[in-house]
């Protein structure tokens, strides 16, 4: 009987998209998720009898071996054929045979190669049927990335856009992110980021049997996403200075960044800051499988001496001096958190795991942080695998205020221990509302668990950091700094303060503020107010001082006063940063040596409205409509608004806006022809020389053609 040959593979790539939830990849190869089969149809030159069987070969990366778990051979068979490989025939013609392969649960992710021949006894080579991509299966219970929620498995793997939450604690501000995973191209360039990794580069056939791990995917992404030893995608920068690159508030979305890095052949991109780091490993992780959410932290410690302490010196004006304060606490920090089984720790670590991609310390020499099981944060088992130390201090680190003396002595300053870690935030499942889950990462703040678990957490550091770490992170004054994070709270004054603000701060107008200081004793005191500000970057460093003063206050018996503050436009505008962010301090001295320092961090609003004039169809134009405002008392002219939102528009639109005078508004339209039905996100931002960035996002709901 002449041999047996294969003529045509049908993929069935709708069928196999729709049951493995890939139909939204455009890729030209075939995507399904392991542990899970995919159907094939096979046409063969002729119908095989019954001895002869399909014989398959898979195999990705270089070196592929059975030995590594990186090649398997397998033939069809009954459906409860061992723990491997498996191709179950499914239906028979004359000359084609329909079979489904099926992947082990734990089988390495990436790219695929498919051949096949016939079991006879003539020799026959094998051939080659094509490439298909395997991805990470939150939908099947053995997969380690398992997630048992439909609604969460629809937001933080299959959503392609979502919010990120900035400002500060007492003003948070949503943001519009286009993650774009399944726009074209990014499934190809989020592997080729694992083959950029140093891990791939040192030893390829290892780096790719181990890519069956969450934990190790999620670790070399988390370093390939900054830039900062090995070439990665983003590249950060602080300082407020952005020449040759875009500023981190022009981007909309993680594509352009991603497509720009793998265009420009792998030159990171300038630049980011920490929500765009968590932005684009949100896209990667979730195109490979692994269910992401982007999460903010308000008041986020940096602590980077591991002593779980963030220790800022201060002047008699309360303003930080930087060549001492080496810890630091920003006004938000932006990180990741992934949804997958801690094998290596047990299975009260596994669930939420924090990721981050921005290059602030380095972790076993690169710098990257986690996973960092979220659980043995709340419970302070800083010891365990990855970055235990640095996570806890972001969200629980004591605050300490040390006033800095000129013969380079130091005095604890009152102030708020309780401030770290405040307003943990995520998208909701299903909608764009804020949810908070500080109770996620601690106990209480100030409860008496909370202080256990933080004194449980220096003791694991002690035990961790007793050979010999400690002598290395000494700092100024020459104390030991594990005795200085036990140390009692300064002694509570006998007044307090607070900053309240009697206007909205907003874009362009002065602020009018008032500084509220009261009595807590039944005898008359004077307090010296030495008052400061200074316009600020969200890490809180300071760019240019804008108020200095001194006041003398008489406070009377259990009385109150108001000191007024107005800050008017023309002393901030020159010196605002992007960020739009202004630091009052109060350093308040009090008879007796007494000292309180009253801090508040201000964001200045703006605003956008963004409406869409009918229904969107899917391929029918649809008009958006767009409100500006010239926030300033002055001319604004050459601006534009950026459009983006995945779905809605290929790439990005750029659109002139009218000259406007000072307060003056302006509707400015524009179509869209929406590409795909539902939730789809539109983010607008009005873009100007005058002033930073103003942001706005609308949802809209796209109707499938009738």
């Amino acid at each position: 009987m002449a041999g047996i040959r294969v003529m045509e593979v049908d993929w069935q790539r709708p069928s196999n998209g729709a049951a493995h939830h890939t139909q939204e990849y455009p890729s030209p190869e075939l995507v399904v998720r392991r542990g899970q089969g995919f159907s094939l149809t096979l046409e063969l030159s002729r119908t095989p009898d019954s001895e002869e069987t399909l014989i398959f070969t898979v195999e990705t990366g270089p070196q592929a071996s059975e030995a590594l778990h990186t090649k398997a051979v397998f033939q069809t068979s009954e459906p409860e054929a061992g723990d491997g490989w498996t191709a179950v025939e499914e239906a028979r013609t004359e000359n084609t045979v329909t079979v489904s392969l099926t992947s082990p649960p734990d089988a390495a992710i990436g790219r695929y190669r498919l051949s096949t021949r016939v079991s006879s006894r003539r020799k026959h080579s094998n051939r080659k049927l094509g490439e298909f991509v395997l991805l990470f299966n939150p939908w099947c219970p053995e997969d380690d990335v398992f997630l048992a929620s439909e609604k969460e498995r629809q937001e933080y793997v299959l959503n392609d856009s979502g919010v990120i939450f900035r400002g500060v604690e007492k003003h948070i501000r949503a943001q519009g992110w286009n993650y774009g995973q399944f726009e074209e191209g990014i499934l190809n360039i989020c592997l080729s980021i694992l083959d950029r990794s140093p891990s791939y580069q040192d030893n390829q056939a290892t780096d790719v049997s181990r890519r069956h791990d969450p934990i190790y995917i999620s670790r070399v992404i988390s370093a390939m996403v900054n830039s900062n030893d090995d070439r990665g995608v983003v590249q950060g920068q602080w300082q407020g200075k952005y020449g040759g690159g875009t500023s981190p508030l022009h981007w909309r979305g993680s594509v352009a960044i991603l497509q720009k890095w793998f265009k420009g052949r792998y030159k990171p991109v300038k630049y980011g800051q920490c929500w765009v780091f968590a932005g684009v490993l949100c896209t990667v992780l979730r195109c490979l499988g692994i269910a992401t959410r982007v999460v903010s932290n308000f008041n986020s410690a940096h602590d980077t001496d591991r002593n779980l302490s963030v220790d800022k010196y201060v002047d008699s004006f309360g303003r930080t001096l930087g060549e001492l304060t080496e810890d630091s606490m920003w006004n938000f920090h932006v990180w990741n958190e992934s949804w997958f089984a801690r094998r290596d720790l047990g299975p009260s670590y596994s669930g939420w795991q924090v990721l981050d991609a921005t290059p602030q310390e380095e972790s076993k020499g690169a710098f990257r942080c986690g996973p960092a099981s979220v659980a043995a944060i709340r419970e302070g088992d800083v010891h365990l695998a990855h970055d235990g130390p640095f996570v806890f201090a972001e969200v629980n680190a004591d605050y300490v205020t040390w006033l800095w003396h000129e013969d380079e002595g130091r005095e604890r300053v009152y102030s708020d221990t309780k401030k770290i870690g405040r307003c943990i935030s995520t998208k909701a499942v299903g909608s764009d509302s804020r949810v908070d889950i500080t109770g996620l990462y601690k106990h209480p703040e100030g409860s008496l668990k909370e202080r256990q678990v933080y004194r449980k957490a220096v003791r694991r550091l002690l035990s961790v950091d007793a050979c010999g770490r400690r002598a290395r992170i000494r700092r100024a004054g020459g104390r030991g700094p594990w005795r200085d994070a036990l140390l009692e709270p300064a002694a509570k004054p006998s007044i307090t303060g607070k900053f309240k603000v009697l206007e909205p701060p907003v874009l362009g107008h002065d602020l009018r503020l008032a500084l509220c200081l009261a009595n807590l004793t039944s005898r008359a005191q004077r307090v010296r107010v030495n008052l400061s500000g200074a316009t600020i970057l969200y890490t809180r460093r300071p760019v240019a001082e804008i108020l200095h003063e001194s006041r003398a206050v008489r406070l009377g018996p259990q009385k109150e006063k108001k000191i007024p503050i107005i800050i008017s436009y023309s002393q901030y505008k020159e010196d605002l940063t992007e960020d739009k962010k202004i630091l009052l301090a109060a350093m308040c001295l009090v008879t007796k040596g007494e000292k309180l320092l009253v801090e508040k961090d201000i964001t200045l609003e703006d605003s956008i409205t963004i409406k869409v004039l009918g229904p969107a169809v899917v391929g029918v134009a649809v008009v958006v409509e767009v409100m500006v405002v010239n926030p300033l008392s002055e001319g604004m002219e050459d601006c534009v608004l950026m459009v983006e939102g995945s779905g809605l528009l290929q790439g990005q639109l750029s659109i002139d806006v009218p000259d406007l005078e000072p307060q003056e508004r302006a509707l400015v339209q524009f179509n869209i022809t929406p590409s795909k039905s539902g939730p789809r996100q539109l983010q607008v931002d009005l873009v100007s020389s005058h002033f930073p960035d103003i942001k706005g996002f609308v949802i809209i709901q796209v109707a499938t053609a009738k």
